[in-house]
């Protein structure tokens, strides 16, 4: 993880952090939050509930990871009022959590492979439209990342723990997202154990 935490800020992460995920503060109250649909991706995007899972059963598989990186982005705006920035930062901070999947999973492969649940802000954005809005099945459930906030996450408090601010400032937008980890069994790996 320490070695992903150094490739996240050379991908351009303003800060990354390796915290233990027992520290993570979830709350199934956060559903209300996403159900309340001020993205816009509420029934809408297979990696947003209510159809990736039930609050509860994210909650127990989140608790089941033993490290997490935890990283951030942030986008410079004109003003409060600058959407197209925070889209921008937005696509920006999605763009830096596709190339950390695809650097952690090779570095899990070499590593003796443990399992990873990769997060990120918003909705999952890997598509320009989600197959769930045209009845498709979701086309690259391998590159999929589903919601902080989905998995009952206090984000604020994330930021906290990681010893992140939350708001990086006046006229600026702070995304962010975490790749956590847990060891296969010997079972799971197929007997490898490095």
């Amino acid at each position: 993880m320490k070695a992903l935490r150094e490739e996240a800020l050379a991908l351009g992460a303003f800060r990354a952090e390796v915290i233990r995920v027992s520290e993570i503060s979830t709350d199934a109250s956060f559903r209300s939050l996403c159900a309340s649909n001020a993205c816009g991706n509420y029934g809408k995007n297979y990696m947003c509930p209510p159809d990736i899972g039930g609050i509860d059963e994210l909650m127990r598989d989140l608790g089941t990871y033993e490290t997490a990186l935890i990283y951030q982005t942030v986008g410079s705006l004109e003003d409060s009022y600058d959407f197209e920035g925070m889209m921008e930062a937005g696509r920006k901070h999605n763009e830096l959590a596709q190339k950390l999947r695809l650097s952690a999973a090779e570095k899990a492969e070499r590593d003796g492979n443990p399992e990873l649940l990769y997060l990120g802000a918003g909705g999952c954005r890997v598509c320009a439209e989600c197959g769930k809005k045209t009845g498709e099945p979701c086309r690259f459930p391998d590159k999929a990342i589903g919601s902080l906030e989905a998995y009952g996450i206090n984000v604020s408090l994330l930021a906290q723990t990681a010893g992140m601010l939350y708001i990086n400032g006046q006229d600026t937008v702070t995304y962010f997202g975490a790749v956590l980890c847990r060891k296969r069994s010997d079972q799971e790996s197929g007997g490898k154990r490095e």
